[in-house]
């Protein structure tokens, strides 16, 4: 059955989860190193992982499905994602797929080497309006092709 993963201790977009899950009628693990709320009613269940590096995209990238959707700001759990046929959204609403996601990890790697340097600071920007309106509209779309693939039995 589909289901719905979010990277949780940073995601700023689990009340659009919910309310696409709560839809459909989807089971979401929301995966974290640290209780955080998780509003009843919503079939989200909170998976709390260790505090150790990487605990949360360890527990996802062994527990995701072929067809499941997974959300995640981390482009490595993202590429572990892909690689094992999930889809992949990221709060902002843009996908990452296997066209993409080889230019997203060169893109990251160069953006830590000019951190390490002092040529670039930490930190994006700020989630707007129109990428919570991005990303409700790209989750919606994902879960209507995943179920249609499930019909298919692809």
């Amino acid at each position: 059955m589909l289901a719905i993963f979010v990277d949780a201790d940073a995601c700023p977009v689990k009340d659009e989860v919910y309310r696409v899950a709560t839809r459909y009628g989807l089971p979401v693990a929301v995966v974290a190193n640290a209780p955080i709320h998780v509003p009843a009613g919503f079939g989200a269940q909170l998976v709390v992982v260790g505090g150790e590096p990487d605990a949360a995209d360890d527990w996802i990238a062994a527990h995701v499905e072929a067809g499941d959707i997974v959300v995640t700001a981390d482009i490595p759990l993202a590429a572990r994602c892909l690689a094992a046929g999930a889809r992949v959204l990221g709060p902002d609403g843009r996908p990452f797929t296997e066209d993409s996601i080889g230019d997203a990890l060169a893109a990251r790697q160069l953006h830590a080497e000019l951190r390490e340097q002092g040529l670039l600071r930490s930190g994006g920007r700020p989630l707007a309006e129109k990428d919570r309106q991005r990303f409700l509209a790209s989750l919606d779309r994902l879960v209507r092709e995943a179920r249609r693939g499930e019909a298919s039995g692809g």
